[in-house]
């Protein structure tokens, strides 16, 4: 596939997965905060050729999940008054708390995992997938998204 085709088919997918291309996010953010992209990657926890590769579209997705609950909380950080007011100290403090935080992506803020609803959620599954296609999709998900492969693993086990 052209380099082009596939520029454009991950900004489509990032608009699918993320509601809209992450360039657009980042920018934001890196207008907002007045910060270089290099300096954002840090406060996010990603290298700066990484973030530029997700901006620009030459890679889909950001793998971390910490990361993405980074940008989300800066995203929100930008609507606090002082940091919409431009005061410099409000925004420096908003980064450094993003920087120091350490999100956890778990039940509260994934909604899969280990607990009496999730029947609910693997019967969906089974309602819309075959044993076989939802544990290759867990195979194909194992290395990147080891907790979304776990349910459907689950999902796939009938009986």
């Amino acid at each position: 596939m052209e380099d082009h085709k596939i520029v454009q088919r991950n900004i489509a997918l990032q608009r699918e997965w993320y509601g809209e291309p992450l360039g657009d996010r980042v920018r934001r953010l890196v207008v907002a905060f007045d910060v270089s992209q290099a300096f954002l990657a840090e406060v996010l926890g990603i290298s700066a050729p990484m973030l530029s590769q997700v901006m620009s579209g030459r890679r889909a997705k950001i793998g971390n999940p910490v990361v993405l609950a980074r940008m989300i909380m800066l995203e929100r950080k930008v609507l606090t008054p002082e940091v919409a007011a431009g005061n410099k100290a409000a925004m420096r403090e908003a980064l450094e708390d993003v920087r120091d935080a350490r999100p956890t992506v778990g039940r509260d803020n994934f909604p899969v995992g280990a607990g009496p609803d999730d029947q609910g959620v693997l019967s969906a599954l089974r309602e819309i997938a075959e044993e076989e296609n939802l544990i290759e999709a867990a195979e194909r998900l194992d290395t990147d998204f080891p907790a979304i492969a776990d349910l459907l693993r689950r999902a796939g086990k009938v009986g």
